[in-house]
């Protein structure tokens, strides 16, 4: 049956005033899941016009229709109606001094030939070093292990936020570098490459992120005016450097590939460092944080499924073993739909289209941006039940592993498999197996654990209070 056309509710106030005000109340007198809730029931409708953060004068054009429904949302995955041109992080795009003067692949639309190329790159790396990635996440988590364990035996809490952003980091680079960002050398990093990664990425994120520790008038500031890549420059060259000294394997492919070396090295830097270290440095906390605060039940669950899975697999946690987890699988996926690591998905239109959310449908006119909110489209309540809960059970047996087509963490559903024609994370595959080492390293050597919470938003920092084995 075909559902009414109707007119795409909201306004964007007045120009510039208007972005403004929308900004004011994404951040602080509504907050960004409130932002969404009110709209959509003052107009009774999951699309709508609003302005997204940050607004002018960083961004030209604070205009959006916002998509907030899994019928709607998916149209933005789709290249061959939506262009993805300069929309990573939203409505700007920060200076392309931030990445050694080149538009990185997570800017390019796929319709363009370095997009295939940087891409391609990207997948060739992940084949050739597939086999280190397990090992060397066991090797740096092993190393968080020990630096927990004593400051518990010594009655402290231990950091599992500050350990992360180590091992994350750590990991990533022994894996596809093929160099311990720790030893001594000409381009060492000493114990710092996670916060010189975190340091230069906080700046580009900065006008759309909120709770952020800083007061509200400096914080307002940092949403009004672009923080100059200077700044940083420090941070990037020191991480480019090591790359461009150590990761001669990769770079030597991507001229194979018809690449510069220095625009491999640019793209190299930024797939490690924002998009695969960010992602887990973001991600892997919720997880945890979830898995706490689920108590001490779903704990001993997985303990005992993990335990179980190594004792039949020869003692040896490795793939083979991790693939016959199903509750740590549907636990770790049940946290990508409440927290995806990228949150915000943007496209232009690339011409007349009708678009349909679960009641009505809408006409949008070339050239308009569309935005989705994903922690809201994944609670959608027409698909989900219980939609606001974190279920760890929910995607077990075979009608929960259908459920997974609605999971869009990784800038596509989770049944479908990113591919140089779309923008879907090329890392998807990674990014699912190293949550599931985290969740089955923990749980083969303890059997439980507590947490305490301090801070809020990205100031977030968890902490060990207690680990039994």
């Amino acid at each position: 049956m075909a559902l009414p056309l109707k007119e795409i509710p909201g306004d964007y106030g007045v120009p510039y005033f208007g972005a403004v005000k929308d900004r004011l109340d994404y951040f602080w007198l509504e907050g960004e899941q409130k932002f969404y809730e009110t709209r959509v029931a003052k107009y009774n409708s999951t699309v709508f016009r609003c302005n997204m953060p940050p607004g002018p004068p960083i961004a030209s054009d604070a205009r959006v229709i916002c998509l907030l429904d899994q019928k709607s949302f998916p149209i933005l995955f789709d290249v061959s109606k939506v262009e993805k041109r300069d929309v990573f992080v939203g409505t700007y795009m920060p200076s392309t001094k931030f990445t050694g003067g080149y538009r990185v692949c997570a800017y390019l639309d796929p319709s363009e030939e370095r997009h295939t190329k940087l891409k391609q790159f990207c997948f060739d790396i992940l084949r050739m070093n597939g086999p280190k990635f397990l090992p060397e996440f066991n090797k740096a988590i092993g190393e968080s292990f020990t630096i927990w364990e004593d400051a518990i035996a010594k009655g402290q809490e231990a950091n599992f936020s500050e350990e992360c952003v180590q091992f994350a980091f750590n990991f990533l680079f022994r894996a596809v570098v093929h160099r311990d960002p720790v030893a001594p050398g000409e381009a060492s990093l000493g114990k710092d490459g996670g916060k010189d990664a975190s340091t230069w990425t906080a700046p580009q994120l900065l006008p759309i992120a909120g709770g952020t520790g800083l007061p509200h008038p400096v914080e307002e500031i940092v949403h009004t005016i672009p923080i100059p890549s200077f700044l940083v420059q420090s941070k990037y060259d020191a991480i480019y450097k090591f790359i461009k000294t150590y990761a001669t394997e990769a770079l030597d492919h991507a001229e194979t590939l018809g690449l510069d070396r220095d625009d491999a090295c640019a793209n190299l830097l930024f797939f490690l460092s924002f998009n695969g270290y960010g992602g887990f440095n973001i991600f892997f906390p919720e997880l945890i944080g979830y898995i706490g605060q689920a108590g001490a039940s779903l704990q001993q669950e997985l303990s005992e499924e993990v335990k179980s899975a190594v004792a039949a697999n020869g003692g040896v946690l490795d793939m083979k073993a991790i693939q016959t987890m199903a509750l740590v699988k549907s636990v770790v996926y049940e946290a990508f739909r409440l927290k995806p690591p990228v949150p915000y998905q943007y496209a232009k239109a690339k011409e007349d289209l009708i678009i349909e959310s679960h009641e009505a449908s809408f006409q949008v006119k070339k050239g308009e941006m569309l935005f989705g909110f994903q922690p809201f489209v994944t609670k959608d309540p027409k698909v989900f039940d219980n939609p606001d809960t974190f279920v760890p059970k929910r995607f077990l047996g075979p009608e929960g592993e259908k459920m997974l087509a609605h999971v869009f963490w990784s800038n596509g559903p989770e049944t479908e498999n990113p591919t140089v024609h779309n923008k879907q994370c090329p890392g998807k595959q990674l990014v699912v197996t190293m949550s599931l080492a985290l969740v089955a390293e923990m749980f083969n050597r303890y059997q439980e654990f507590t947490l305490s919470v301090e801070g809020s938003g990205v100031s977030t920092k968890l902490m060990f209070t207690d680990l039994k084995k």
